[in-house]
């Protein structure tokens, strides 16, 4: 139009100032449909006008190639269309921003349709309107919202009474859905029926949904209209029931989304379920997040954190590049107060609780069943194996002459260690105790240690600590399931293969051997790692560090100069200050292998 500007747009390089966005979406012959969003046109216009042409379908001229195309055969002969024979709607809108403006548009469009002979209806157009019904929505400056004569027989739709109309209904529902909060979980009981192979059964459910619908379609709210120069505030939230989504610009609705889980998505946890509502979000609102900064509140505290995860399966690396292509951030929002997405996915279970009148003979029984009462008998044995255990007369003694003053016998006989119960030596009934505490539904298999604090306050025996130990290192279940909670051990790596000859050498004491006459009962044993050569050399067991260190100049340094590294065990000889300050002169390395495994020097050895 003559005197408008161009929109507001990031100084992308773009060759028209009105470059609007695009995407492809997949037509059934799996070709691409080019799609623009001309959203940015209509952004702010408060005056509208609609021109409806006369004979829409037969107005626009086809090409002379295509005539023959059009043809068709009556009684009268064979005929052909030289215009266009169908088109998909014949109305002309016209929206401004200022009154002004709308005159000078109106005007440009008047003059296009006389110039190219096309004619308007008269008594269908309509002019200078701050209101205007087109495709079933009425907009306005304030938004839009749904066109009421197109509703106008939802209150006396009647039940439906096969698939067939349930069909008709859910059509009508679902092309208003962004109007309707919670919408997947209201239609749910209906869209259960749609299902393959399920009985057409029409219940309480049901009637309460459709009646719910009904409600919600003749009171649908205003929708504001986005506003691409503005950021954008999304709220998800699942549950169990399904995702839900609203998109909102200055604190003003744009548009509800829900939809229930798949069967597959049933089994995924609880984050992935969090995620799956942001990336829903994403998709189903893309032309309009696309290139506009938005913030994403969600009420599972872990997604602030996604982006910074090293450990994600594959499920959620897909979806994390598909959220790397907008300028987004998520923020944690409590669940009571993420009330809009909240209420999309989440259902109250409070309304499956019906209550019953209970029969007199119930009643009766009832009354019989609370005069029950529940004795434990695990006391009772234990008592009795404390009577058949054949130390328990030491114990007896002892706590008679006050030598254990902390052990005390109450008026049944049972012996007690202050509050804990003394368990004898009974393989069945410590057996039992343990089993109760770990391998129970109630136990949910407890560590050592926290079987232990549990059980030390209740009982006591002699090495509790280590047979609860014991137990937990052979139950199948921890060893198959639980995670290993020690730093695993590193990976087996062999000696290096030294480049010359006594450049790398190893060293061991042979000892225990019986004593020569100069008083020597053990051998040093020296190998160089890359010739396999050996010194063996006769020593003393109380031979300390400096007298090893002058029979090594005397052995080894005089026939084979100073080596690179040394590698030997552990040895009081081989970490002494003196023995580590010789090398640190001669500059040799020491490398001391791991303890307790002969394996690292096995030559050697």
């Amino acid at each position: 139009m003559p005197g408008t500007a161009p929109i507001a747009k990031a100084p992308y390089r773009i060759v028209s100032p009105w470059g609007a966005l695009v995407l492809f979406t997949n037509k059934r012959d799996e070709t691409m449909r080019l799609c623009i969003d001309y959203c940015e046109l209509n952004a702010g216009a408060k005056y509208f006008s609609k021109i409806d042409l006369r004979y829409g379908y037969h107005q626009i001229k086809i090409c002379e190639e295509d005539i023959p195309k059009t043809a068709f055969v009556t009684r009268y002969g064979h005929h052909e269309f030289t215009v266009v024979p169908s088109v998909f709607t014949d109305d002309i809108l016209i929206y401004s921003k200022t009154y002004e403006e709308h005159g000078k548009h109106l005007r440009v469009v008047l003059e296009k349709l006389r110039k190219n002979q096309l004619f308007g209806k008269f008594c269908k157009c309509e002019f200078l309107l701050e209101k205007v019904a087109l495709l079933g929505h009425v907009f306005t400056a304030e938004g839009v919202l749904v066109d009421p004569n197109k509703i106008e027989a939802v209150p006396h739709w009647k039940t439906p009474r096969n698939v067939t109309e349930i069909r008709s209904f859910l059509g009508l529902a679902k092309y208003y859905r962004r109007f309707i909060e919670n919408f997947s979980k209201i239609a749910k009981p209906m869209t259960d029926l749609l299902k393959d192979k399920v009985l057409f059964e029409w219940n309480d459910k049901c009637e309460k949904s459709f009646r719910c619908l009904k409600d919600k379609l003749t009171t649908t709210p205003v929708l504001t209209l986005p506003d691409l120069q503005k950021d954008f505030v999304v709220y998800c939230n699942a549950s169990r029931q399904g995702l839900g989504c609203v998109l909102m610009q200055d604190n003003h609705v744009a548009s509800y989304a829900s939809r229930q889980l798949r069967a597959h998505e049933e089994n995924y946890p609880t984050h992935d379920l969090e995620l799956a509502a942001v990336v829903h979000a994403l998709k189903i609102w893309r032309h309009y997040l696309i290139g506009n900064k938005c913030v994403i509140y969600t009420d599972h505290k872990g997604m602030k954190y996604i982006f910074t995860q090293s450990e994600l399966n594959m499920r959620q690396r897909r979806w994390l590049e598909l959220i790397k292509d907008y300028q987004l951030e998520i923020h944690y929002h409590p669940g009571k107060a993420n009330v809009v997405a909240d209420a999309l996915s989440r259902k109250s279970y409070c309304n499956l609780l019906t209550g019953e009148e209970m029969s007199v003979e119930l009643c009766a029984e009832m009354e019989q069943l609370n005069e029950l009462r529940v004795k434990c008998t695990l006391e009772d044995q234990i008592r009795q194996a404390q009577e058949d255990c054949p130390s328990i007369a030491e114990l007896k003694v002892g706590m008679e002459k006050g030598l254990l003053p902390d052990f005390r016998t109450d008026d049944r006989g049972t012996i007690w260690l202050k509050e804990r119960l003394y368990v004898p030596l009974d393989e069945g009934i410590r057996e039992s105790i343990l089993t109760e505490a770990h391998c129970t539904k109630y136990s949910i298999h407890p560590g050592s240690t926290k079987m232990y604090q549990d059980l030390k306050k209740l009982f006591w025996w002699r090495r509790m600590k280590r047979d609860i130990a014991t137990f937990i290192a052979q139950c199948d279940t921890c060893n198959r399931i639980k995670a290993e909670k020690q730093r695993p051990a590193g990976l087996l790596k062999p000696l290096d293969v030294p480049m010359w000859k006594w450049e790398k050498i190893a060293m061991d004491f042979i000892v225990g051997l019986p004593r020569t006459p100069r008083g020597n009962d053990s051998i040093w044993v020296i190998v160089d790692r890359l010739t396999k050569l050996a010194h063996f050399i006769p020593v003393k067991a109380t031979h300390n560090a400096p007298r090893l260190a002058e029979l090594y100049i005397q052995n080894v340094l005089r026939f084979h100069g100073v080596p690179i590294s040394i590698v030997s065990d552990r040895g009081p000889q081989f970490t002494a200050r003196f023995w580590k300050s010789l090398h640190e002169a001669l500059g040799t390395k020491l490398d001391y292998s791991t303890a307790y495994h002969p394996q690292t020097d096995g030559q050697t050895e």
